[in-house]
């Protein structure tokens, strides 16, 4: 099949589109949940968690962050897996590659040596279940060391590698910590059932439908090489995937864009290539950087109006005296008034979706 020949502009309004941040916003979290295919997690909350300003910044004012919560919980139609929330019907097309975890030796090793404790770890929570894992007893045979993201303690070792086997999920949460439960009290059990290569075919293709344009990398993007359809877009030498779908909308009367601050985690800012071919925009997160070598600030959000990123928002919640104070508001190109119109608005809307007052802004 020729590959399709897309403009920059074409390219930039299917992913604008697939990732939900044109002007037709999404109704609920299912909605984006669905079409994004994940909800990443993650603490860092200059503004607000990562899963939260993912969520405003699609569905907008009338996000409430217990909405999340009852989804998942209550509802059980999103669960927590490797560090996001994705949509249940994924579940089904993921369960086949679960079931043939671990594909590495040493993990395999681990688990075999560990064959008492995995035990162990679903007896209690057959016996005591739902649990934090400070509730379970470390009965490791053989121990991993310490890798800087967790410590000496085995037991979330297990529960992560039990996780990916579909034996056990996680209930919910109390604070930031995960409560755990065997999979068959968390997950429902009319899911359909497919076969390993229709899964997989199956799954590339939602992971296509949310990005829209990707490059075709089974192991980071998802994407298989006949996943969808071929595509170039101008300027590039990059073999890209594209969503039928997509590429049938661009004949759609477009809706126009609208501005949206973007959490430094959001699945739009993943791909670091496809974001500077199509959109020509560098992105570098800076939060680990040292002070003086930020250009931006520590976790400044980049700025999209319509189909192009046109700023950074370094902005920062004090709960103590109830303001966003804005750091600085990076102008890649000096703003028409319109568009400083427009910032300052999407600014006003995220502060009072936060139930604070603005501060700093210039």
């Amino acid at each position: 099949m020729t590959a399709h020949q897309l403009t920059r502009d074409q390219a930039r309004r299917i992913v604008v589109r697939a990732q939900l941040l044109d002007a037709e916003r999404p109704g609920d979290v299912v909605e984006v949940a669905e079409q994004l295919g994940y909800i990443k997690i993650d603490p860092t909350a200059t503004i607000a968690p990562c899963e939260h300003t993912v969520l405003w910044s699609r569905i907008g004012w009338s996000y409430e962050p217990g909405q999340l919560r009852k989804v998942v919980e209550d509802d059980r139609l999103l669960f927590e897996f490797d560090g996001t929330f994705r949509p249940m019907s994924l579940l089904p097309l993921m369960l086949p590659a679960m079931r043939r975890w671990p594909q590495r030796e040493s993990s395999r090793q681990w688990l075999e040596a560990n064959a008492g404790f995995r035990a162990d770890v679903l007896a209690r929570l057959r016996a005591e279940g739902p649990l934090l894992a400070s509730d379970i007893p470390d009965t490791a045979q053989v121990s991993r060391a310490p890798d800087g993201w967790s410590g000496s303690n085995q037991v979330p070792h297990m529960l992560d590698f039990l996780l990916r086997q579909g034996e056990v999920a996680v209930t919910g949460r109390e604070g930031r910590h995960r409560v755990w439960d065997l999979a068959a009290r968390v997950y429902p059990q009319d899911l359909p059932v497919y076969a390993d290569d229709e899964a997989a075919e199956l799954l590339a293709a939602r992971r296509l439908q949310s990005a829209g344009l990707t490059k075709p990398h089974w192991h980071w993007s998802g994407v298989a090489k006949d996943t969808g359809e071929p595509a170039v877009v101008e300027g590039s030498t990059t073999k890209y995937r594209v969503d039928p779908e997509a590429l049938a909308a661009l004949d759609e009367e477009d809706s126009g864009g609208r501005v949206a601050f973007l959490n430094p985690y959001d699945s739009l800012l993943f791909d670091r290539k496809r974001l500077e071919e199509v959109f020509e925009f560098t992105y570098v997160l800076e939060q680990f950087k040292p002070k003086a070598q930020r250009r931006y600030g520590f976790f400044a959000h980049p700025i999209l109006m319509g189909d192009r990123f046109v700023g950074m928002l370094d902005a920062e919640v004090d709960r103590e005296r109830e303001v966003l104070k804005i750091n600085a508001l990076h102008e890649f190109l000096p703003f028409e008034p319109e568009e400083s119109e427009m910032v300052r608005a999407e600014i006003a809307e995220l502060a009072e979706w936060l139930g604070v007052s603005v501060t700093g802004l210039p």
